[in-house]
Formats: structure tokens, sequence, C-alpha cells
């Protein structure tokens, strides 16, 4: 036997070899599009992160928006590894009560995000955000990358001429983001009383209303 003929003998039998394997991962991955469904499948998830005052009040927006998969709330752009509540509450760690966002980028696009953001915070209050008061309150969009930087600041500059003051919201890049404690999180689904004086209480809708309308959470 010819060396060309040894060498087509080998590459016959590796094929052999290989084709059941090939016929297990292409069944293999019909399984998954058939049981998770076309849009499982096609999903591109996608992570924003915004600061607007108390984190409590930020899930609802969100958590409406077709697309959105799921909010957390959390801190973000402190010096201090894994804080608790009480220290991000007492200004020193340099965090904000941020909610953290994971949408299907084919459902909900970033704008969108953006648009509910802006009409969920006073984007004129640089001390920050209605009766909370410290830089942990402070209103931020915190981009993940040069896309979401780029709407972003485009937004901002929109929204600018809608009012006499200058925008205090920053535009910063993400940092590490430390999940908050399990008591906050979906704190209106879970604490529906509480939530609503302490909204109510905080002058929130009311203010929000002189901004954007009445349409506002």
């Amino acid at each position: 036997m010819d060396l060309a003929s040894s060498i087509g003998n080998v590459i016959s039998e590796i094929r052999v070899q290989w084709q059941p394997k090939q016929i297990f991962i292409s069944a293999l991955i019909t399984i998954v599009i058939c049981c998770l469904g076309p849009t499982a499948a096609l999903a591109s998830p996608a992570q924003a992160t915004f600061a607007g005052g108390c984190f409590w009040c930020m899930e609802h927006p969100f958590d409406e928006l077709p697309g959105v998969t799921d909010t957390t709330s959390g801190y973000m752009g402190g010096t201090v590894e894994f804080p608790s509540y009480r220290q991000v509450s007492s200004g020193s760690t340099g965090h904000a009560e941020v909610v953290k966002v994971d949408y299907d980028t084919d459902l909900v696009s970033y704008e969108t995000l953006l648009d509910t953001f802006w009409r969920n915070v006073d984007p004129l209050d640089g001390q920050g955000q209605f009766c909370d008061k410290g830089s942990q309150y402070r209103s931020i969009v915190f981009y993940h990358d040069d896309s979401q930087r780029q709407l972003a600041e485009d937004s901002k500059q929109a929204i600018d001429g809608l009012f006499e003051q200058p925008i205090a919201t920053e535009i910063l890049s993400a940092a590490a983001f430390y999940p908050a404690e399990d008591y906050h999180q979906d704190y209106y689904q879970t604490h529906p009383a509480r939530y609503r004086l302490y909204r109510y209480g905080c002058g929130r809708d009311q203010r929000l209303a002189e901004l954007w309308g009445p349409q506002s959470e």
C-alpha cells in the first residue's frame, strides 16, 4: 500500500469515529433550541447600571419594561470592597445606591432604558435625590461600553435643553458592582405598604410630576 492510500485510510477512519460526535452535538443543539424556544436561543443579554437615589424606587420602573429580565439593587462607584448598607449610608465609602438592569437587546433598547431612567430621577439635584441627600443618593448613568457612553451623553445633552438649570447627573464608567442585602431586593414587592409610604413621604412622585408630567413611575 502506498503512502497516499495509507493517509486516505487514516482520514476515513477518523471521519467514521468523529461522525457520531457530530451527530450528538447537532442533536443536542436542536433539543436546546426546541426546549427553550427561538427567543432564548437568539437572546442578546446585556447589562446597564443606573443610580437614581433610593434603589427601592428604581427597580419597579425597569421591571415593567418588556425585555428586562432582572433588576438587582446594589452599590457602585466607591472605594470599599463588599460594603454594607450601613457603610454606604454613612456616605464615607463613595458608593452610590444603584440598580443593575439585565436586559435582552433584541427586545428593549438601551435608549429605552435611558428614557426610563431620566423620567424617574431629578436630574437637576446635585445633592442627592428627593428627600434623600448625600453622595450615596446622587444620580449617575454608569456605562458598560463606549456605545452606552455615547448614548448616555447624547441623551443628557438632549434633556439639557428642557431645563434652565444645568443637568447634575453624572456619566461614569461602570465599576465593581456589589449586590445589596437580600431585604433590599424587590422591596416594592415584598413590602408594598412601606414602599408606598416611603415614596409618598419622600415627595418623589410629586417632584417627578413637576419635572416630567404625571406619567412617571
